[in-house]
């Protein structure tokens, strides 16, 4: 074929495939009209998931299944935001990494609130005045948000889902690498960076920032300074992208947990997430995970915060492996309730891969 037959061919592709996505899409908003009836939430993860892993099923290339999941995540996004006026919130402000694992997640076309602080995160999903919140729980390398577990003490908000984002630190500016005399930079980001700058900008001035879009949003307004973040940020305040995945660790991953009002229901591969205040006694907290180990189930993290209440008190958050509908951790559940003071279900939802 010549390349005028090519194009004759796409363009009549391009007919029926807009024709099948509006199908698609009146199929979609049938399905959000009973949900809607019936009080239930528009958005479902485990739905999502069955859908991309039965399209890569189908997929015989030349698209990659990465790329195949990104088109879909945004034909997804469209029917959701036409079967619901829909907004995310998520720890902001814009163009952070936070912002990124929301898009992510949600696609374009859903509206976005930035929050100024992952409180504000809580407060504006448990008011409705959001749909659902995004905000960071732990990095693979820096560690537990321990702001976001204080937060479920008094919630009574549900992860509905989590993202596993990789985290591609960036250096962006509007100079030559050589002409770079001052780096604005997040601590966090800097921590995850310090072997490639001690190596590549060993003079320059660090200025520490309080977020990755704040970084390039300073630099770029000053002619000879840099910034560290992600590639939306540098696309947002049109830098340019002078070196990619700079981080000293390469499997550099941030877990980002979805809040929202209802657990998802079982898809045969999840996580629960508890939360678990144990009595101030020798082995207390021995004997309540013997619960896990009493019905084979894989504890994936157990995590220590103080109270605030009282002190010496702590709270314990846990993950672990299957439902909290699963018969094996039901059970679980019910055996650690008779060594805790309390049990509290944060959520369960679909363990997910990085993107």
């Amino acid at each position: 074929m010549n390349i005028s037959e090519h194009r004759k061919a796409i363009d009549q592709l391009d007919g029926k495939i807009v024709q099948l996505l509006n199908e698609r899409t009146r199929h979609v908003l049938g399905i959000g009209d009973i949900k809607l009836k019936a009080g239930e939430e528009i958005y479902a993860p485990h739905r999502e998931r069955v859908v991309f892993d039965r399209v890569c099923g189908h997929n015989a290339g030349p698209i990659t299944d990465e790329q195949l999941r990104s088109i879909y995540r945004e034909i997804m996004s469209s029917a959701l935001a036409l079967e619901k006026t829909m907004t995310i919130a998520y720890f902001g402000p814009e163009a952070t990494f936070t912002h990124q694992a929301a898009l992510h997640k949600f696609g374009a076309s859903l509206a976005y609130s930035a929050q100024k602080t992952i409180a504000d995160v809580f407060a504006e999903v448990a008011r409705k005045g959001a749909d659902y919140g995004v905000v960071p729980v732990e990095n693979s390398t820096e560690g537990v948000v321990t702001h976001t577990l204080d937060m479920f003490v008094d919630s009574d908000l549900k992860i509905v889902s989590q993202i596993l984002l990789r985290i591609q630190q960036c250096l962006m500016s509007n100079v030559k690498l050589a002409q770079i005399k001052k780096l604005y930079v997040h601590p966090q980001s800097l921590a995850q960076c310090r072997g490639w700058l001690a190596k590549n900008l060993p003079r320059v001035e660090i200025i520490e920032t309080s977020s990755n879009a704040r970084s390039a949003e300073l630099a770029a307004r000053e002619k000879f300074a840099a910034a560290l973040g992600g590639v939306l940020a540098a696309e947002t305040y049109g830098l340019k992208l002078l070196a990619q995945d700079i981080q000293d660790n390469a499997v550099n991953v941030t877990r980002f947990i979805v809040l929202g009002r209802q657990c998802s229901p079982p898809t045969g591969d999840d996580r629960t997430s508890l939360m678990v205040s144990v009595a101030d006694k020798a082995g207390a907290l021995h004997e309540a995970i013997a619960a896990f180990r009493k019905h084979k189930i894989n504890l994936t993290k157990i995590e220590s915060r103080p109270s605030k209440r009282k002190a010496w008190e702590y709270f314990f958050f846990i993950d672990c492996a299957g439902h909290y509908q699963d018969a094996k951790v039901a059970k679980a559940i019910k055996l650690l309730g008779t060594h805790c003071h309390f049990v509290k279900i944060l959520g369960s939802y679909p363990n997910t891969e990085s993107l």
